[in-house]
């Protein structure tokens, strides 16, 4: 669904090819890969192309992604968004990533709390799982904040050494 979101402070416009300099910048930052164990830093820019494509293929798709932009200075600060999407089972997998610069200013908590609400409004989903390596203390105060809970662990290969993750759920009410 291709629907940007407009909170008190910020704009969260759906990822196009106007965001790739951002993208690419983004995912090559050491402070947003320091958590990250499914890709490895992005090196040239037809990798963000390559990223911004999966994230606008065409309806239905599973995913979508928003860049977080303040709206005062028109500065754009991280992502968030959803993939794995499961309509049968009504249940998505969310993430974030916000530049260091911008972290304890309440924009993660603004952006997360509009996604949410978006799950549950537009995508009708029941539950919302967080898939957080184990050390992101910080990550997990922001879930936890939102009321997801801890459920499980899960191992996971990347660069041939095992990191261990906590999965989060959130089950979604009706209001």
């Amino acid at each position: 669904m291709i629907v940007n979101i407009e909170t008190k402070r910020m704009l969260l416009k759906c990822v196009d090819q106007s965001d790739r300099e951002f993208i690419f910048e983004e995912f090559q930052n050491d402070f947003i890969n320091k958590y990250l164990f499914d890709a490895e830093p992005m090196t040239n820019i037809e990798q963000a192309d390559e990223l911004i494509e999966f994230y606008n293929m065409k309806e239905p798709r599973n995913q979508n992604r928003w860049v977080l932009i303040n709206k005062l200075e028109n500065i754009k600060m991280g992502t968030c968004g959803f993939h794995l999407w499961d309509r049968k089972k009504n249940k998505v997998e969310i993430g974030f990533e916000l530049m260091q610069q911008y972290n304890g200013k309440g924009y993660m908590t603004e952006a997360v709390e509009a996604i949410i609400e978006f799950a549950r409004i537009k995508m009708k989903v029941k539950k919302i799982i967080a898939i957080v390596f184990i050390d992101n203390s910080k990550c997990k105060r922001l879930l936890e904040k939102f009321g997801f809970i801890n459920i499980d662990k899960e191992e996971c290969i990347f660069r041939g050494s095992m990191y261990l993750h906590d999965i989060y759920e959130l089950e979604l009410l009706k209001r």
